[in-house]
């Protein structure tokens, strides 16, 4: 059942991912110039206020360096990026395992 909510997931981002690639693609080529989605501008919309109160909370309850050189950075990326690479990890770890070669075991 997790493999199964592992793959749904991933298979969630991808389509998110390709659909942030695309208007992305739409936008830079209405405007002449390569631009992207930042994560922090997608967490914005989604979050709303809460978006603003996402650093004063990590610097309170984590550490403060995980804001600024860390996260601060990661927010600056791509959403179609962090979504295809999210997506693709998620499929991986829901994927079956491969069967070992060279044990023979009976069911």
């Amino acid at each position: 059942m997790v493999r199964f909510l592992l793959r749904l997931l991933g298979y969630v981002l991808i389509a998110a991912g390709f659909v942030s690639l695309v208007i992305d693609g739409a936008r830079s080529i209405a405007n002449s110039a390569l631009q992207f989605t930042p994560i922090s501008a997608t967490l914005a919309a989604l979050l709303g206020e809460r978006y603003q109160s996402l650093q004063p909370a990590i610097e309170r309850n984590l550490h403060p360096l995980l804001w600024d050189p860390v996260l601060f950075n990661l927010i600056r990326s791509p959403t179609a990026l962090a979504a295809l690479l999210l997506g693709f990890l998620l499929l991986r770890l829901g994927a079956r395992p491969e069967p070992t070669i060279g044990i023979v075991t009976r069911r």
